[in-house]
C-alpha cells in the first residue's frame, strides 16, 4: 500500500481545508509540493525523522487533513514510533471516514505493538464490508494466530487460499495455522510445496530445517 502516494490532495474530500491560509508578506507561501519532495527523499534514505519534519510546515497548516496525517503515520510506524503512528492514522480515518487506507495502515502499528484484539476488531471491521480485502485478512490471521483462536484463523486462511491459490503469504499462514492446531504432517506439507514456488522462503526453510 502505497500511503502517502499523493502529493497535496487538499480537497473536501480528503477532509482538509479547500483554501491554503492567507500569507502575510513576512510569511512565506506553504511549499505543499517541496515538503512532500523533501520527505519522500529523506525516506528513501531511511531519515524517517527527518521526513517527518520535512511535514511539520503542511501538517502545522492542516493538523486534521486526510493526506498529511496519513503520510505521518506511515513515516512514524516505518521509525518504530507505533503510538504516534495510531494517532495519525485515527486523524486521517477522522478525516475521510470511508476509506480503507487508514484502517489497513494502522493495523501495522497494532500489530507491532501486540494489541491483538485490536487489530482483529479494527481487521473484522475492513473484511465485514469487503469480504476479500487482501491486507485485513493477512492482518487478521496474524492477529487471530497470536490469540490462539485457530479455528477461526483456519477459516480466514482457507477462504484466502481459495482466492488466492498461489499467493505466499497465504499458504505460509495457512501452513503456520496448521502447525499451530497439531497438524504437523499437514504443514510439512504445505511448507514443500511452498518451497516449490517460493524457494527463498525464510519462514519455510525454518519450519523444514528443524524436523
Amino acid at each position: 500500500m502505497l500511503v502517502g502516494a499523493v502529493l497535496v490532495g487538499l480537497s473536501p474530500i480528503a477532509g482538509e481545508a479547500q483554501q491554503v491560509p492567507a500569507q502575510t508578506r513576512t510569511q512565506p507561501a506553504l511549499d505543499i509540493a517541496g515538503a512532500y519532495a523533501r520527505s519522500f527523499e529523506l525516506e528513501r534514505a531511511e531519515r524517517f525523522d527527518e521526513a517527518i519534519r520535512a511535514l511539520g510546515p503542511v501538517y502545522a497548516a492542516y493538523p486534521n487533513g486526510y493526506t498529511v496525517n496519513l503520510r505521518m503515520a506511515y513515516l512514524f510506524y516505518r521509525n518504530g514510533n507505533h503510538a504516534n503512528a495510531v494517532t495519525h492514522y485515527e486523524k486521517a480515518g477522522a478525516a475521510a471516514p470511508y476509506s480503507l487506507e487508514p484502517k489497513l495502515g494502522r493495523l501495522l502499528p497494532l500489530l507491532a505493538q501486540e494489541r491483538w484484539a485490536d487489530a482483529e476488531a479494527l481487521a473484522y471491521q475492513v473484511v465485514s464490508g469487503d469480504h476479500f480485502n487482501y491486507y485485513a485478512n493477512l492482518r487478521l490471521l496474524v492477529a487471530l494466530r497470536a490469540q490462539g483462536k485457530l479455528d477461526a484463523a483456519l477459516q480466514v486462511a482457507l477462504k484466502m487460499v481459495t482466492a488466492y491459490p498461489t499467493d505466499g503469504d497465504y499458504l505460509v499462514e495457512l501452513a503456520l495455522v496448521r502447525d499451530a492446531r497439531g497438524e504437523t504432517d499437514e504443514a510439512k506439507r504445505l511448507f514443500g510445496e511452498i518451497l516449490i514456488l517460493y524457494p527463498e522462503s525464510a519462514v519455510a526453510k525454518r519450519y523444514l530445517g528443524r524436523r
